[in-house]
């Protein structure tokens, strides 16, 4: 039970990790060169893109939350490891939070004059994010080898 518990914990935050990288080094410069000189179409695509998600990131991080809780209790020998995943997985989802309910209804109606600072602003808390949740999950696998 352990073991599977561990491969959803562990499949999901390889899952969240993927696709903030795949997002931020592939999609948003590719959107970015193929949109070039037509920010109102890039933002477009963008925000669907975008649109549906925050939910089904909520409950993929909810679900690694709790299976991590689980394994916790089932193995405490390492539990600074996991205190420390916790700590830097609550701040990702504390970036998440402020991309999801405060930046991109800002971006949405941003003018064309706000608009480079706003995508500026995402990459850096993009970037942010995926260091916090790459870095606990580089510490779950580090505890899973101790």
């Amino acid at each position: 039970m352990t073991a599977l518990i561990a491969i959803i914990h562990a499949g999901l935050a390889a899952a969240w990790v993927g696709g903030m990288a795949y997002s931020l080094f592939v999609v948003q410069p590719k959107l970015k060169k193929y949109f070039a000189g037509r920010d109102e179409d890039r933002e477009r695509l963008t925000a669907v893109i975008a649109s549906g998600n925050r939910y089904k990131v909520l409950a993929l991080i909810g679900v690694i939350a709790v299976s991590g809780i689980v394994l916790l209790l089932l193995d405490h020998r390492h539990w600074w490891i996991h205190a420390l995943k916790a700590v830097l997985l609550l701040a990702a989802t504390a970036i998440f939070w402020f991309v999801s309910w405060r930046h991109w209804p800002r971006r949405i109606f941003a003018t064309e004059a706000e608009r480079p600072a706003l995508q500026r602003q995402l990459i850096t808390l993009a970037t942010i994010m995926l260091s916090l949740a790459g870095t606990a999950f580089a510490l779950g696998v580090l505890a899973s080898q101790l």
